[in-house]
């Protein structure tokens, strides 16, 4: 959520910043401010009158060891009053409060300058292309086919067992996923994240706190006898372990790195463009999770995106690097980079990571701070990216990598998976 302060100081320029997103804020904004002046008012006399009846009792004791006990009915009366006020003013101040939290959670976060204005994925930004496109043989095949071939993947048998978007890897493809998972968790590692190994199922305070509900709610599976939801991406669980923390400044910046099994409904998705690895109900993903001074978290934002074209790099696939415009950036963020990974069989970008700074609207959520060496406590910035994401990967690289004799794995693999192809 954003600043309420931000609403009462500068409400236009609020609502403008809004339409670089495609939202209208104009009537939200406008009824957020009115239910926050009467929130203040309600507040205002419901102190005063609390005042009043505490000032009342003191004096009505003082009457009664005084033995003026006529006077003191009197102010008994008057302080029964006061006690009748204060109710229903509470009553209206809990019920101000509450609607304007619940409008306050529809407000998505403020965009950052640099976000672009657009409508959809259409317009968003190429920061940069690396890499130099494969040239196929002819007879080169999608990865859907080449799993089928090699033996890698058994979609029929995970639609047999499950239903369709649940794969199951086999032999050398099992073997890739596990490479893939401990490559990508050990240059996390050196890169100074620790890595932690979180719950698969939150509960909705979690889900709250990072922005999953109620945005998210269709998205994710439910499990109502417990009321838990399957985690959609380990940056649930792992930022909020510090739900409802104060840390040290110095203690920052916070960096965790987890893998995890992900589970996405992705409700009403179908076609060529969701075959085979491009769109499924549950992957493997690593993430990178940081918790930053607010001073800095821009910068740990292009250190995060330059660490995932390292192992992009690694991997030896062609990439680029995709600034979000307004249409098309997530609700919680304040600033999001894409990374697409070029596929040679299906000639088109295929993304494969996402990287965040969601300023303080985490943090707002789920309360989490920090102590600065001066001054008051302060909302901590939070950052996430997917470091990375499997399916797409392993799509791109059975693809890329192919050729008459077989599947040829990047060096940065080789000591994971013990050989230098996939045959």
């Amino acid at each position: 959520m954003i600043d309420l302060q931000h609403i009462r100081d500068d409400s236009q320029g609020v609502i403008r910043r809004y339409a670089v997103r495609q939202f209208d804020a104009s009537d939200l904004v406008h009824r957020i401010k009115e239910l926050d002046i009467e929130r203040r008012q309600a507040q205002k006399q419901l102190d005063d009158t609390l005042a009043e009846a505490n000032a009342l009792a003191r004096s009505i004791g003082e009457l009664f060891k005084s033995g003026k006990g006529q006077e003191a009915a009197t102010l008994k009366e008057r302080s029964g009053e006061l006690k009748q006020l204060s109710k229903a003013l509470q009553t209206s101040l809990d019920a101000a409060a509450g609607e304007l939290d619940e409008l306050m959670t529809r407000l998505p976060m403020l965009p950052h300058p640099l976000v672009p204005p657009g409508n959809s994925e259409a317009d968003n930004v190429v920061i940069r292309e690396e890499g130099s496109m494969p040239k196929l043989h002819p007879g080169a095949m999608p990865h859907w086919e080449l799993a089928k071939k090699h033996r890698l993947i058994d979609f029929e048998a995970g639609t047999k067992v499950t239903g369709a978007g649940f794969p199951v890897y086999t032999g050398q493809g099992a073997r890739l996923q596990r490479a893939l998972i401990s490559f990508f968790l050990d240059e996390a590692t050196r890169a100074g994240y620790t890595e932690v190994q979180p719950p698969l199922m939150v509960n909705p305070a979690s889900a709250f706190g990072t922005g999953q509900l109620p945005d998210k709610d269709g998205l994710m599976y439910h499990v109502p006898a417990e009321d838990l939801y399957l985690i959609p991406t380990s940056e649930v669980p792992v930022t909020n372990i510090l739900r409802d923390t104060i840390l040290e400044e110095k203690e920052l910046p916070v960096k965790y790195t987890a893998y995890s099994v992900c589970f996405r409904r992705e409700a009403g998705s179908y076609g060529k463009d969701v075959r085979g690895l491009n769109r499924l109900h549950q992957f493997d993903k690593v993430e990178i999770v940081q918790v930053c001074h607010p001073g800095k978290s821009y910068a740990a934002l292009d250190e995060m995106v330059a660490y995932v074209a390292s192992l992009l790099e690694k991997l030896e696939l062609p990439f680029r690097i995709v600034r979000l415009c307004g249409g098309d950036l997530g609700f919680a963020s304040a600033l999001t980079y894409d990374m697409e990974v070029y596929s040679a069989a299906q000639e088109r970008w295929l993304e494969v990571s996402s990287i965040s700074n969601f300023e303080t609207y985490q943090s707002q959520r789920m309360k989490l701070r920090f102590r600065p060496e001066k001054g008051k406590n302060q909302l901590a910035h939070t950052l996430n990216g997917s470091a990375l994401a499997l399916p797409r990967i392993v799509a791109a690289l059975l693809e890329n990598h192919q050729s008459d004799s077989g599947i040829s794995l990047p060096k940065a693999l080789q000591p994971y998976m013990g050989s230098e192809s996939i045959r």
